[in-house]
């Protein structure tokens, strides 16, 4: 039998072995017809040339090097294939280094050297490009074409990066190498390659070459490459990019576009310098309207000109007025009631049964429909249940409820000082405690976003702080969290901080005045906050830092260093002292804030190997236990669970958000991680997942964001459904989102008998029509380049308070939502004239193109849409002019705009 399989397998080589021939013989054949007369002609005359050379006669070396020289550059080729002389020239490559050797020092030796340097480019892996470059002529690099240059900048960039910097030698090397470089990057910038000529600089450290470089033609293309480059390098070079784009834009004059990379290094006195240095009084206002949108506050010269005007702009007192202008253009100043957006009229009708048919927990639902009347009529000043029903709709809602309820008018009023505070004033003067603290609440509201030179907010809310009510210091504290956030003042502050070391004060108390604190001086490092945070901590007992606030105390020690990345290392080190599990729990969250939006990829990996590292060693411990043990000491181990690595988990989950937030790419990944953590992921991690997608994407209902969200509405776990609910209302915030809207109707029904589904479900149909459309909770804007501090803190406040979700939204802490209102911002492009009045104009409206490191002109939005000013931009939209009539003094139409007449534009 095996004989008989050898002779068969003999027989099948056998029969293999002719095929293989014919095959290679097919392939000369080919090979050969390839080889046109002209091909041939060329192959013979360049072997011909290449003999000359290493014949004896050196008066034939120059003129047969020329003609070589002549055929490798006139040679036309293909992107995809290498020029017909080099290919022909490669099996000759070592020959002709050997006629370089023998060539005698001279004119002759260097010309045999270019030669040999083009060639290595298609033939060695050896940097003999580079080697044979610096032998040669030194001509004219980019007399051998672009892709020579590009290949002797890669060899370039890998020397330098393999030199010492200690050694005198190595220094000298340098310096040659840094002389081709300098011939490299004015022949990039003069052939659209700047993209190319930035790596090599970023590649061997030296970016402030290029402002040697940049020209009035350029410094647009190479500004937008290094800014978006930003991302995907590590601390401290991303600092250093975005310091060499402000330094180029600055020399051509460019302010709107460096204050903008100002804001994104987070540099108040390079703000405040650029601010004043500019001298253009509509270039002036334009970085005020600038400055107000990012709420940064800048205490002006009194000296300056129009000073009050500018404190006005920067202050925001305007933008009451502008939204409603835009309401009243849309046509959406009516008023809407809770029914316009759960639609009830079309549920499915069911028969009562009992008497569970009814309405569940009206208190509860009154204070879902407070919420709701609230976001959907936000900043509109007026709604049809307070503003007419008055204290008799208060009354309806219980304790906690009725403070809720009262503060929501602050939200109806948003950024109208003046108006607002007339009306919330009769409620100060309640009998009920609740509705007074919720009267406090809605003052802070009211101010949010908008700083006024009379300070209402401080001298009305100043007597609570320490009042003997607790519920009324609630109200004071968290008042002016939200009245004075990102201001970093320190009569607040001095206000907020001795609430925290005082006898009286209860845990609730205490965590709420850290958390205004850190909002008040977000991203700011304040020494003050951070110490009298930290003392607060150390004080506290093991238990008490166990309590669902005290998280809300690491938040706001965190907020404080939200966006600085290394400067948050020394108080990392200090929250060692505390007790496990809050010392993990307090360290992961300074972390994960300091290196918020910063795409930070090995902090992304350490979250994630602390999702999974705990996961592991619960499996471990649960495979080593005893089947005998109790249940008394399951729920023991359920909650050490709970309280110790539970909560560590759900950060890092956030914290994997908050880093990837800031660009496109680690978006994604996160989300595909995501699904990973929601498959094989502890509880804990699975109730934080919704939370971290809601985080990822606010206001960009994506579609399978929203899919996985609903997916998970409908889940066993309690917490999992109020939280993926909860997320789907942040996802859709203010986007009118008809899909959306379905779902949580269908939503609504499911959960009809569910009191915390239904409130959840509630709220996140509110926040789908938030401001009727027209409001946005995303922090990024200044189309997707800047980070709002103040909104991403307000974002994470809610987030934070719903990993205990029981113990805080749907149990009596409700008022934290009022966090979401500094994440609250019209989503509109208004367009003004010189002397500031609104100035309808046409523009087209489309998604917005990547256009980095494109050459030409090319489009930068697609699918466009006309629209005449005031117009709604989504998230992902741009906005550019569709007149030469006006030319716009920042380059990104994106909320107020002030445009100037454009003096070379004729009329047709």
């Amino acid at each position: 039998m095996a004989d008989q399989t050898a002779k068969q397998s003999d027989s099948a080589t056998s029969k293999d072995k002719p095929d293989k021939k014919t095959e290679t013989g097919t392939k000369k054949e080919k090979k050969k017809q390839e080889l046109t007369e002209e091909d041939k002609q060329l192959q013979d005359e360049l072997s011909m040339l290449v003999d000359r050379l290493q014949e004896g006669d050196q008066t034939l070396y120059k003129p047969a090097l020329e003609a070589l020289r002549t055929q490798i550059r006139s040679a036309t080729s293909s992107m995809t294939s290498v020029p017909k002389p080099l290919k022909f020239l490669r099996p000759h490559y070592a020959s002709l280094k050997e006629v370089h050797e023998k060539l005698p020092v001279g004119e002759n030796k260097k010309f045999c050297a270019d030669i040999v340097s083009v060639m290595a480019m298609t033939i060695s892996d050896t940097r003999e490009c580079l080697k044979y470059r610096l032998l040669g002529s030194h001509e004219e690099i980019g007399s051998w074409g672009h892709e020579y240059v590009k290949h002797l900048s890669e060899e370039v960039a890998q020397e330098f990066n393999e030199l010492d910097d200690t050694d005198a030698q190595n220094e000298a090397r340098k310096k040659v190498l840094l002389s081709i470089v300098k011939e490299v990057i004015p022949y990039d910038m003069a052939h659209n390659a700047e993209a190319q000529a930035c790596d090599l600089l970023m590649e061997i450290e030296r970016l402030d070459m290029l402002m040697d470089y940049a020209e009035e033609s350029s410094y647009q293309r190479i500004c937008l490459y290094l800014t978006s480059c930003v991302s995907y390098v590590p601390e401290p070079e991303d600092a250093i990019i975005l310091r060499t784009s402000l330094k180029i834009l600055r020399k051509f004059d460019r302010y709107p576009e460096s204050l903008r990379l100002a804001i994104q290094l987070n540099d108040s006195t390079l703000i405040e310098e650029i601010f004043n240095s500019c001298t253009d009084s509509l270039t002036k206002k334009q970085l005020a309207y600038m400055l107000g949108r990012q709420q940064i506050v800048l205490d002006l010269n009194i000296d300056i000109d129009e000073c009050d005007e500018l404190t006005e702009i920067i202050s925001n007192s305007h933008l009451n007025n502008n939204f409603l202008a835009l309401g009243r253009e849309l046509d959406i100043m009516e008023p809407k009631v809770p029914e316009d957006i759960y639609k009830s009229h079309l549920d499915q009708s069911r028969p009562a049964f009992g008497p569970g048919s009814g309405q569940v927990d009206s208190a509860r639902q009154n204070l879902a429909a407070s919420f709701v009347n609230s976001f959907v009529n936000a900043g509109f000043g007026h709604d049809k249940l307070l503003f007419e029903e008055g204290n008799k709709w208060l009354y309806k809602n219980k304790e906690h409820g009725m403070m809720s309820a009262t503060a929501s008018l602050g939200l109806i009023l948003l950024w109208d000082v003046d108006g607002g505070l007339t009306e919330i004033d009769k409620y100060l003067y309640s009998s009920e405690d609740y509705i007074k603290a919720g009267a406090l609440l809605a003052c802070g509201v009211v101010n949010c976003g908008v700083r006024n030179e009379c300070d209402p907010a401080l001298a009305l809310l100043s007597d609570y702080v320490s009042h003997n009510v607790t519920i009324m210091r609630v109200g004071a504290i968290v008042g002016l969290g939200l009245a004075y956030s990102g201001s970093n003042r320190s009569d607040v502050l001095s206000l907020l901080l001795p609430v925290m070391s005082e006898t009286k004060s209860n845990m609730e108390v205490i965590c709420n005045a850290a958390l205004a604190s850190g909002m008040v001086a977000v991203g700011t490092c304040n020494g003050e906050v951070t110490s009298t945070v930290l003392q607060t901590m150390m004080e506290r007992s093991e238990s008490e830092l166990k309590e669902p606030f005290a998280k809300l105390l690491a938040l706001g020690l965190a907020l404080t260093y939200l966006g600085k990345q290394e400067a948050a290392e020394a108080t990392i080190a200090t929250l060692e002292v505390l007790p496990e599990p809050f010392k993990s729990l307090a360290k992961l969250l300074v972390e994960v804030c300091a290196y918020a939006g910063t795409g930070n990829v090995l902090k992304v990996q350490k979250l994630l190997h602390i999702c999974s590292e705990h996961h592991e060693q619960k499996k471990s411990a649960g495979d080593s236990s005893s089947k005998e043990s109790s249940s008394k000491d399951k729920e023991k181990d359920k909650k050490s669970d709970d309280d110790g690595s539970a909560t560590h988990q759900a950060v890092a989950v956030l914290g994997i958000s908050l880093i990837a937030m800031g660009e496109e790419i680690g978006s994604e990944m996160a989300l595909r991680t995501f699904g990973h953590l929601l498959r094989y992921g502890e509880l804990s991690i699975r109730r934080t997942v919704p939370l971290a997608l809601a985080l990822l994407s606010p206001s960009n209902p994506q579609l399978g964001i929203l899919d996985t969200l609903s997916k998970f509405s409908h889940d066993v776990d309690a917490e999992v459904s109020h939280n993926a609910t909860f997320a789907m209302g942040i996802v859709g915030a203010g986007t009118n989102n008809a899909r959306l809207a379905a779902m949580l109707r269908q939503l609504s029904q499911f959960h009809h008998k569910d009191a915390n589904n239904l409130f959840m479900t509630r709220l996140a149909q509110g926040l789908t029509h938030l401001g009727k459309g027209t409001l946005t909770l995303n922090p990024y804007h200044s189309d997707r380049l800047l980070l709002s501090h103040v909104a991403l803190g307000g974002l994470l406040a809610v987030l934070i308070s719903f990993l205990d979700v029981k113990s805080t939204i749907l149990s009596k802490s409700h008022y934290l939502l009022y966090y979401l209102v500094p994440a609250m911002w019209p989503r509109m492009l208004v367009t003004f004239d010189e002397e500031l009045r609104p100035l309808p104009v046409s523009v087209r409206v489309g998604q917005a193109v990547d256009v980095v490191g494109q050459a030409g002109k090319p489009k930068t939005i697609t699918g466009f849409q006309t629209h005449t000013t005031p117009v709604l931009l989504a998230y992902g939209e741009r906005a550019e002019l569709a007149t030469d009539e006006y030319l716009p003094v920042t380059p990104i139409l994106e909320g107020f705009v002030i445009l100037k007449k454009n003096e070379d534009f004729m009329e047709t």
